[in-house]
Protein backbone atom coordinates (compact mmCIF):
# COMPACT_ATOMS: atom_id res chain seq x y z
CA UNK A 1 0.00 0.00 0.00
CA UNK A 2 2.84 2.39 0.83
CA UNK A 3 4.27 2.03 -2.69
CA UNK A 4 2.08 4.92 -3.87
CA UNK A 5 3.97 7.27 -1.55
CA UNK A 6 6.91 6.97 -3.94
CA UNK A 7 4.94 9.31 -6.19
CA UNK A 8 6.19 12.72 -5.02
CA UNK A 9 3.01 14.62 -5.87
CA UNK A 10 0.76 12.13 -4.12
CA UNK A 11 3.12 11.92 -1.13
CA UNK A 12 2.89 15.68 -0.60
CA UNK A 13 -0.89 15.67 -1.02
CA UNK A 14 -1.30 12.75 1.37
CA UNK A 15 0.71 14.38 4.14
CA UNK A 16 -1.13 17.64 3.51
CA UNK A 17 -4.35 15.71 4.13
CA UNK A 18 -3.00 14.06 7.29
CA UNK A 19 -1.74 17.29 8.83
CA UNK A 20 -4.97 19.15 8.02
CA UNK A 21 -6.99 16.30 9.54
CA UNK A 22 -5.04 16.47 12.80
CA UNK A 23 -5.57 20.22 12.90
CA UNK A 24 -9.29 19.73 12.32
CA UNK A 25 -9.40 17.14 15.11
CA UNK A 26 -7.80 19.58 17.54
CA UNK A 27 -10.35 22.22 16.51
CA UNK A 28 -13.21 19.78 17.18
CA UNK A 29 -12.04 19.25 20.77
CA UNK A 30 -11.39 22.96 21.28
CA UNK A 31 -14.78 23.91 19.83
CA UNK A 32 -16.57 21.78 22.43
CA UNK A 33 -14.63 23.48 25.22
CA UNK A 34 -15.23 26.91 23.69
CA UNK A 35 -18.97 26.24 23.53
CA UNK A 36 -18.99 25.30 27.20
CA UNK A 37 -16.93 28.40 28.06
CA UNK A 38 -19.42 30.68 26.27
CA UNK A 39 -22.75 28.91 26.79
CA UNK A 40 -22.26 26.82 29.93
CA UNK A 41 -25.16 24.39 30.36
CA UNK A 42 -26.37 25.22 26.84
CA UNK A 43 -23.13 24.03 25.28
CA UNK A 44 -24.81 20.91 23.89
CA UNK A 45 -27.36 23.00 22.01
CA UNK A 46 -24.59 25.24 20.66
CA UNK A 47 -22.58 22.25 19.45
CA UNK A 48 -25.65 20.63 17.93
CA UNK A 49 -26.42 23.80 16.00
CA UNK A 50 -22.78 24.08 14.91
CA UNK A 51 -22.88 20.51 13.56
CA UNK A 52 -26.13 21.27 11.72
CA UNK A 53 -24.50 24.37 10.19
CA UNK A 54 -21.55 22.20 9.16
CA UNK A 55 -23.81 19.72 7.37
CA UNK A 56 -25.86 22.45 5.67
CA UNK A 57 -22.65 24.09 4.45
CA UNK A 58 -21.42 20.78 3.08
CA UNK A 59 -24.70 20.05 1.31
CA UNK A 60 -25.36 23.52 -0.07
CA UNK A 61 -21.90 24.92 -0.74
CA UNK A 62 -20.03 21.95 -2.28
CA UNK A 63 -21.86 21.92 -5.67
CA UNK A 64 -21.80 25.72 -5.92
CA UNK A 65 -18.10 25.88 -5.03
CA UNK A 66 -17.37 23.20 -7.62
CA UNK A 67 -19.23 25.20 -10.29
CA UNK A 68 -17.25 28.37 -9.65
CA UNK A 69 -13.93 26.63 -9.04
CA UNK A 70 -13.65 24.65 -12.27
CA UNK A 71 -11.96 27.60 -14.02
CA UNK A 72 -9.46 28.18 -11.17
CA UNK A 73 -6.10 26.32 -11.10
CA UNK A 74 -6.31 23.47 -8.60
CA UNK A 75 -3.25 24.40 -6.60
CA UNK A 76 -4.33 28.03 -6.28
CA UNK A 77 -7.78 26.96 -5.12
CA UNK A 78 -6.56 24.40 -2.57
CA UNK A 79 -3.98 26.75 -1.08
CA UNK A 80 -6.47 29.64 -0.87
CA UNK A 81 -9.05 27.49 0.90
CA UNK A 82 -6.42 26.19 3.34
CA UNK A 83 -5.48 29.79 4.18
CA UNK A 84 -9.15 30.72 4.64
CA UNK A 85 -9.54 27.82 7.06
CA UNK A 86 -6.38 28.90 8.91
CA UNK A 87 -7.72 32.46 9.22
CA UNK A 88 -11.01 31.22 10.67
CA UNK A 89 -9.23 28.95 13.15
CA UNK A 90 -7.05 31.89 14.18
CA UNK A 91 -10.20 33.94 14.89
CA UNK A 92 -12.06 31.34 16.97
CA UNK A 93 -10.14 31.86 20.27
CA UNK A 94 -11.25 35.50 20.30
CA UNK A 95 -15.01 35.04 19.92
CA UNK A 96 -17.25 35.95 22.83
CA UNK A 97 -20.75 35.45 21.39
CA UNK A 98 -22.55 32.33 20.21
CA UNK A 99 -23.54 33.93 16.88
CA UNK A 100 -19.86 34.55 16.16
CA UNK A 101 -19.17 30.84 16.60
CA UNK A 102 -21.96 30.00 14.15
CA UNK A 103 -20.69 32.49 11.56
CA UNK A 104 -17.10 31.31 11.73
CA UNK A 105 -18.13 27.65 11.62
CA UNK A 106 -20.14 28.32 8.47
CA UNK A 107 -17.16 30.01 6.79
CA UNK A 108 -14.79 27.25 7.92
CA UNK A 109 -17.02 24.43 6.72
CA UNK A 110 -17.83 26.23 3.47
CA UNK A 111 -14.09 26.36 2.76
CA UNK A 112 -13.87 22.65 3.56
CA UNK A 113 -16.82 21.99 1.23
CA UNK A 114 -14.80 23.54 -1.58
CA UNK A 115 -11.47 21.98 -0.59
CA UNK A 116 -12.33 18.32 0.03
CA UNK A 117 -14.09 17.41 -3.27
CA UNK A 118 -11.42 19.24 -5.29
CA UNK A 119 -8.69 17.40 -3.39
CA UNK A 120 -10.44 14.05 -3.86
CA UNK A 121 -10.99 14.64 -7.59
CA UNK A 122 -7.29 15.45 -8.05
CA UNK A 123 -6.01 12.09 -6.79
CA UNK A 124 -7.29 9.99 -9.75
CA UNK A 125 -5.36 12.30 -12.08
CA UNK A 126 -2.20 11.99 -9.97
CA UNK A 127 -2.58 8.18 -9.80
CA UNK A 128 -4.23 7.12 -13.09
CA UNK A 129 -3.72 3.37 -12.52
CA UNK A 130 -6.69 1.82 -10.70
CA UNK A 131 -4.41 -0.35 -8.55
CA UNK A 132 -2.53 2.71 -7.29
CA UNK A 133 -5.74 4.67 -6.79
CA UNK A 134 -7.20 1.84 -4.70
CA UNK A 135 -4.13 1.93 -2.46
CA UNK A 136 -4.55 5.68 -2.12
CA UNK A 137 -8.19 5.24 -1.06
CA UNK A 138 -7.12 2.78 1.63
CA UNK A 139 -4.42 5.15 2.86
CA UNK A 140 -6.98 7.94 3.00
CA UNK A 141 -9.32 5.74 5.05
CA UNK A 142 -6.43 4.94 7.42
CA UNK A 143 -5.68 8.64 7.76
CA UNK A 144 -9.28 9.43 8.74
CA UNK A 145 -9.41 6.59 11.27
CA UNK A 146 -6.02 7.36 12.80
CA UNK A 147 -6.99 11.01 13.12
CA UNK A 148 -10.13 10.04 15.04
CA UNK A 149 -7.88 8.20 17.52
CA UNK A 150 -4.83 10.47 17.59
CA UNK A 151 -6.38 13.94 17.70
CA UNK A 152 -8.31 13.50 20.99
CA UNK A 153 -5.21 11.94 22.59
CA UNK A 154 -3.00 14.77 21.33
CA UNK A 155 -5.53 17.34 22.51
CA UNK A 156 -5.66 15.74 25.96
CA UNK A 157 -1.85 15.84 26.18
CA UNK A 158 -1.68 19.48 25.09
CA UNK A 159 -4.40 20.51 27.54
CA UNK A 160 -2.15 19.45 30.41
CA UNK A 161 0.24 22.29 29.55
CA UNK A 162 -1.81 24.89 27.63
CA UNK A 163 -5.35 26.29 27.62
CA UNK A 164 -7.95 25.04 25.14
CA UNK A 165 -7.62 28.29 23.18
CA UNK A 166 -4.12 27.18 22.17
CA UNK A 167 -5.57 24.13 20.41
CA UNK A 168 -6.94 26.46 17.75
CA UNK A 169 -3.39 27.60 17.02
CA UNK A 170 -2.51 23.95 16.41
CA UNK A 171 -5.30 23.94 13.83
CA UNK A 172 -3.83 27.06 12.21
CA UNK A 173 -0.43 25.37 11.98
CA UNK A 174 -2.07 22.30 10.42
CA UNK A 175 -3.83 24.27 7.68
CA UNK A 176 -0.75 26.38 6.89
CA UNK A 177 1.42 23.25 6.71
CA UNK A 178 -1.17 21.69 4.39
CA UNK A 179 -1.01 24.77 2.14
CA UNK A 180 2.80 24.62 2.04
CA UNK A 181 2.74 20.94 1.03
CA UNK A 182 0.18 21.63 -1.71
CA UNK A 183 2.35 24.50 -3.01
CA UNK A 184 5.33 22.13 -3.14
CA UNK A 185 3.43 19.59 -5.27
CA UNK A 186 3.17 19.78 -9.05
CA UNK A 187 -0.49 19.03 -9.74
CA UNK A 188 -1.71 17.78 -13.11
CA UNK A 189 -3.65 20.41 -15.01
CA UNK A 190 -7.38 19.75 -14.87
CA UNK A 191 -9.09 19.10 -18.18
CA UNK A 192 -11.34 22.07 -18.79
CA UNK A 193 -15.04 21.38 -19.43
CA UNK A 194 -16.89 23.36 -22.11
CA UNK A 195 -18.51 26.63 -21.09
CA UNK A 196 -21.87 26.14 -19.42
CA UNK A 197 -24.33 28.25 -17.47
CA UNK A 198 -24.01 28.56 -13.69
CA UNK A 199 -27.09 26.36 -13.26
CA UNK A 200 -25.66 23.62 -15.48
CA UNK A 201 -22.29 23.73 -13.70
CA UNK A 202 -23.90 23.67 -10.26
CA UNK A 203 -26.20 20.74 -11.01
CA UNK A 204 -24.00 18.77 -13.40
CA UNK A 205 -22.45 16.54 -10.74
CA UNK A 206 -25.80 15.59 -9.20
CA UNK A 207 -27.36 14.99 -12.64
CA UNK A 208 -24.54 12.62 -13.62
CA UNK A 209 -24.76 10.98 -10.19
CA UNK A 210 -28.50 10.36 -10.24
CA UNK A 211 -28.51 9.21 -13.88
CA UNK A 212 -25.91 6.47 -13.25
CA UNK A 213 -27.30 3.21 -11.79
CA UNK A 214 -24.18 2.29 -9.80
CA UNK A 215 -24.09 5.77 -8.26
CA UNK A 216 -27.77 5.68 -7.33
CA UNK A 217 -26.83 2.44 -5.56
CA UNK A 218 -23.91 4.27 -3.92
CA UNK A 219 -26.31 6.90 -2.57
CA UNK A 220 -28.37 4.14 -0.96
CA UNK A 221 -25.18 2.65 0.50
CA UNK A 222 -24.26 6.08 1.85
CA UNK A 223 -27.55 6.06 3.76
CA UNK A 224 -26.84 2.60 5.18
CA UNK A 225 -23.37 3.68 6.30
CA UNK A 226 -24.72 6.92 7.77
CA UNK A 227 -27.32 4.96 9.77
CA UNK A 228 -24.62 2.89 11.42
CA UNK A 229 -22.08 5.64 11.99
CA UNK A 230 -24.71 8.01 13.40
CA UNK A 231 -25.64 5.41 16.03
CA UNK A 232 -21.98 5.00 16.96
CA UNK A 233 -21.08 8.70 17.05
CA UNK A 234 -24.22 9.99 18.75
CA UNK A 235 -25.07 7.27 21.24
CA UNK A 236 -21.80 5.61 22.34
CA UNK A 237 -21.37 8.12 25.16
CA UNK A 238 -25.00 7.61 26.21
CA UNK A 239 -24.60 3.83 26.44
CA UNK A 240 -21.17 3.80 28.08
CA UNK A 241 -21.42 6.69 30.52
CA UNK A 242 -25.18 7.01 30.87
CA UNK A 243 -26.32 3.37 31.09
CA UNK A 244 -23.15 1.49 32.05
CA UNK A 245 -21.92 4.27 34.38
CA UNK A 246 -18.37 3.93 33.10
CA UNK A 247 -15.68 6.56 32.51
CA UNK A 248 -14.73 8.72 29.56
CA UNK A 249 -11.85 6.32 28.92
CA UNK A 250 -14.39 3.55 28.32
CA UNK A 251 -16.20 5.76 25.81
CA UNK A 252 -12.92 6.42 24.04
CA UNK A 253 -12.18 2.68 23.97
CA UNK A 254 -15.55 1.90 22.38
CA UNK A 255 -15.10 4.59 19.72
CA UNK A 256 -11.55 3.36 19.12
CA UNK A 257 -12.93 -0.12 18.41
CA UNK A 258 -15.07 1.28 15.59
CA UNK A 259 -12.05 3.07 14.11
CA UNK A 260 -9.91 -0.03 14.63
CA UNK A 261 -12.31 -2.20 12.64
CA UNK A 262 -12.25 0.34 9.83
CA UNK A 263 -8.44 0.38 9.80
CA UNK A 264 -8.25 -3.41 9.62
CA UNK A 265 -10.25 -3.31 6.40
CA UNK A 266 -8.25 -0.41 4.95
CA UNK A 267 -5.04 -2.41 5.38
CA UNK A 268 -6.34 -5.40 3.45
CA UNK A 269 -8.72 -3.81 1.00
CA UNK A 270 -6.39 -3.38 -2.02
CA UNK A 271 -5.78 -7.16 -2.10
CA UNK A 272 -9.45 -7.89 -1.48
CA UNK A 273 -10.53 -5.73 -4.41
CA UNK A 274 -8.07 -7.59 -6.64
CA UNK A 275 -10.20 -10.71 -6.12
CA UNK A 276 -13.73 -9.38 -5.56
CA UNK A 277 -15.86 -6.79 -7.32
CA UNK A 278 -16.62 -3.40 -5.77
CA UNK A 279 -20.30 -4.38 -5.70
CA UNK A 280 -19.74 -7.56 -3.72
CA UNK A 281 -17.41 -5.89 -1.23
CA UNK A 282 -19.64 -2.87 -0.62
CA UNK A 283 -22.91 -4.81 -0.37
CA UNK A 284 -21.23 -7.26 2.04
CA UNK A 285 -20.19 -4.29 4.18
CA UNK A 286 -23.76 -2.97 4.14
CA UNK A 287 -25.05 -6.39 5.24
CA UNK A 288 -22.62 -6.34 8.17
CA UNK A 289 -23.91 -2.90 9.20
CA UNK A 290 -27.57 -4.01 8.99
CA UNK A 291 -26.98 -7.11 11.12
CA UNK A 292 -24.88 -5.10 13.57
CA UNK A 293 -27.63 -2.52 14.10
CA UNK A 294 -30.23 -5.20 14.77
CA UNK A 295 -27.85 -6.88 17.26
CA UNK A 296 -27.29 -3.54 19.01
CA UNK A 297 -30.06 -3.91 21.63
CA UNK A 298 -28.30 -7.05 22.91
CA UNK A 299 -24.90 -5.34 23.25
CA UNK A 300 -25.85 -2.37 25.44
CA UNK A 301 -25.34 -3.93 28.85
CA UNK A 302 -21.65 -4.80 28.62
CA UNK A 303 -18.65 -2.81 27.43
CA UNK A 304 -17.05 -5.99 26.07
CA UNK A 305 -20.01 -6.81 23.82
CA UNK A 306 -20.35 -3.19 22.71
CA UNK A 307 -16.65 -2.98 21.81
CA UNK A 308 -16.93 -6.24 19.86
CA UNK A 309 -20.00 -4.97 18.01
CA UNK A 310 -18.39 -1.60 17.21
CA UNK A 311 -15.29 -3.40 15.91
CA UNK A 312 -17.41 -5.46 13.50
CA UNK A 313 -19.43 -2.44 12.43
CA UNK A 314 -16.19 -0.55 11.79
CA UNK A 315 -15.28 -3.34 9.38
CA UNK A 316 -18.62 -3.01 7.61
CA UNK A 317 -18.39 0.77 7.47
CA UNK A 318 -14.97 0.72 5.80
CA UNK A 319 -16.07 -1.96 3.32
CA UNK A 320 -18.86 0.40 2.20
CA UNK A 321 -17.02 3.71 2.29
CA UNK A 322 -13.48 3.07 1.07
CA UNK A 323 -14.18 1.78 -2.49
CA UNK A 324 -16.65 4.59 -3.27
CA UNK A 325 -13.96 6.68 -4.96
CA UNK A 326 -13.44 3.90 -7.49
CA UNK A 327 -17.09 4.09 -8.52
CA UNK A 328 -16.90 7.86 -8.91
CA UNK A 329 -13.67 7.62 -10.89
CA UNK A 330 -15.12 5.23 -13.46
CA UNK A 331 -18.47 7.04 -13.75
CA UNK A 332 -17.45 10.36 -15.30
CA UNK A 333 -15.19 11.97 -17.85
CA UNK A 334 -12.05 13.53 -16.43
CA UNK A 335 -13.42 17.05 -16.79
CA UNK A 336 -16.60 16.10 -14.87
CA UNK A 337 -14.90 14.43 -11.92
CA UNK A 338 -14.71 17.52 -9.66
CA UNK A 339 -18.46 18.08 -10.08
CA UNK A 340 -19.17 14.40 -9.41
CA UNK A 341 -16.99 14.28 -6.28
CA UNK A 342 -18.75 17.44 -5.06
CA UNK A 343 -22.11 15.75 -5.62
CA UNK A 344 -20.97 12.71 -3.60
CA UNK A 345 -19.73 15.02 -0.84
CA UNK A 346 -23.06 16.86 -0.66
CA UNK A 347 -25.36 13.85 -1.03
CA UNK A 348 -23.48 11.68 1.46
CA UNK A 349 -23.65 14.43 4.08
CA UNK A 350 -27.36 14.80 3.37
CA UNK A 351 -27.66 11.20 4.55
CA UNK A 352 -25.95 12.10 7.84
CA UNK A 353 -28.22 15.11 8.20
CA UNK A 354 -31.08 12.59 8.23
CA UNK A 355 -29.56 9.92 10.46
CA UNK A 356 -27.92 12.10 13.12
CA UNK A 357 -31.25 13.52 14.37
CA UNK A 358 -32.88 10.08 14.17
CA UNK A 359 -30.12 8.57 16.30
CA UNK A 360 -30.21 11.41 18.82
CA UNK A 361 -33.89 12.27 19.15
CA UNK A 362 -35.25 8.75 18.85
CA UNK A 363 -32.67 7.44 21.30
CA UNK A 364 -33.58 10.12 23.82
CA UNK A 365 -37.36 9.80 23.49
CA UNK A 366 -38.05 6.16 22.61
CA UNK A 367 -34.94 4.44 23.97
CA UNK A 368 -31.71 3.22 22.44
CA UNK A 369 -33.08 -0.22 21.57
CA UNK A 370 -35.75 1.29 19.33
CA UNK A 371 -33.17 3.64 17.84
CA UNK A 372 -31.04 0.61 16.89
CA UNK A 373 -34.02 -1.12 15.29
CA UNK A 374 -35.23 1.92 13.34
CA UNK A 375 -31.77 2.72 12.01
CA UNK A 376 -31.30 -0.97 11.23
CA UNK A 377 -34.53 -0.86 9.24
CA UNK A 378 -33.37 2.24 7.33
CA UNK A 379 -30.03 0.59 6.58
CA UNK A 380 -31.70 -2.64 5.42
CA UNK A 381 -34.07 -0.82 3.07
CA UNK A 382 -31.15 1.20 1.70
CA UNK A 383 -28.94 -1.88 1.22
CA UNK A 384 -31.76 -3.81 -0.50
CA UNK A 385 -32.43 -0.87 -2.82
CA UNK A 386 -28.73 -0.65 -3.62
CA UNK A 387 -28.58 -4.34 -4.58
CA UNK A 388 -31.52 -3.84 -6.96
CA UNK A 389 -30.11 -0.69 -8.55
CA UNK A 390 -26.60 -2.02 -9.10
CA UNK A 391 -26.16 -4.53 -11.90
CA UNK A 392 -24.23 -7.69 -11.00
CA UNK A 393 -22.35 -7.45 -14.29
CA UNK A 394 -22.04 -3.63 -14.29
CA UNK A 395 -20.13 -3.65 -17.61
CA UNK A 396 -17.78 -0.80 -18.48
CA UNK A 397 -18.75 -1.01 -22.14
CA UNK A 398 -22.43 -0.64 -22.99
CA UNK A 399 -23.82 -1.09 -26.51
CA UNK A 400 -26.32 1.64 -27.36
CA UNK A 401 -27.71 3.75 -30.19
CA UNK A 402 -27.72 7.46 -30.96
CA UNK A 403 -30.94 8.12 -32.83
CA UNK A 404 -30.37 11.86 -32.43
CA UNK A 405 -26.98 11.81 -34.23
CA UNK A 406 -26.35 11.73 -37.95
CA UNK A 407 -24.67 8.52 -39.12
CA UNK A 408 -21.63 10.54 -40.21
CA UNK A 409 -21.05 11.97 -36.72
CA UNK A 410 -17.48 11.38 -35.55
CA UNK A 411 -18.66 9.71 -32.34
CA UNK A 412 -20.34 6.92 -34.31
CA UNK A 413 -17.26 6.10 -36.37
CA UNK A 414 -15.61 4.19 -33.50
CA UNK A 415 -17.62 0.99 -34.06
CA UNK A 416 -16.25 -1.71 -36.34
CA UNK A 417 -18.26 -2.59 -39.43
CA UNK A 418 -21.26 -4.73 -38.55
CA UNK A 419 -20.74 -4.27 -34.79
CA UNK A 420 -23.03 -2.30 -32.44
CA UNK A 421 -21.83 1.08 -31.20
CA UNK A 422 -20.18 0.33 -27.82
CA UNK A 423 -17.64 1.99 -25.53
CA UNK A 424 -16.95 2.84 -21.87
CA UNK A 425 -20.29 4.38 -20.99
CA UNK A 426 -20.65 7.40 -18.71
CA UNK A 427 -23.19 10.20 -18.57
CA UNK A 428 -21.93 13.21 -20.55
CA UNK A 429 -23.07 15.67 -23.23
CA UNK A 430 -23.60 12.88 -25.79
CA UNK A 431 -25.04 10.36 -23.29
CA UNK A 432 -27.54 12.16 -21.11
CA UNK A 433 -29.33 9.08 -19.79
CA UNK A 434 -28.53 5.44 -19.14
CA UNK A 435 -29.84 2.99 -21.79
CA UNK A 436 -33.11 1.53 -20.54
CA UNK A 437 -34.74 -1.86 -21.02
CA UNK A 438 -35.89 -2.63 -24.54
CA UNK A 439 -33.88 0.06 -26.33
CA UNK A 440 -32.51 -1.10 -29.70
CA UNK A 441 -28.83 -1.91 -29.40
CA UNK A 442 -28.85 -1.78 -25.61
CA UNK A 443 -27.08 -4.50 -23.62
CA UNK A 444 -28.63 -3.37 -20.36
CA UNK A 445 -31.96 -4.22 -18.84
CA UNK A 446 -34.03 -2.42 -16.28
CA UNK A 447 -31.91 -0.38 -13.86
CA UNK A 448 -28.85 -1.26 -15.92
CA UNK A 449 -29.10 -5.01 -15.32
CA UNK A 450 -28.14 -7.40 -18.13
Amino acid sequence: MLDVLKNRTYRHLFFAQVIALVGTGLATVALGLLAYDIAGADAGAVLGTALAIKMLAYIGVAPIASAFAERVPRRTLLVTLDLVRAAVALSLPFVTQVWQVYLLIFVLQSASAGFTPTFQATIPDVLPKEEDYTKALSLSRLAYDLESLASPALAAALLTVVSFHSLFFGTVVGFIASAVLVVSAILPKAKMPPKRSIYERTTRGSRIYLATPRLRALLALNLAAASASAMVIVNTVVMVQGQMRLSQNATAAALAAFGGGSMLVALGLPRLLDRLSDRRVMLSGAAVLCVGLFLGPFAMESLVTLVALWLVMGVGYSLVQTPSGRLLRRSAREEDRPALFAAQFALSHACWLITYPVAGWLGARAGLAKSFVVLGGIATIAATLSARLWSRADPKEVAHEHAELDASHAHLQTAEAGQPHSHDFVIDDLHKRWPSAGEPGSTTGRNGKP
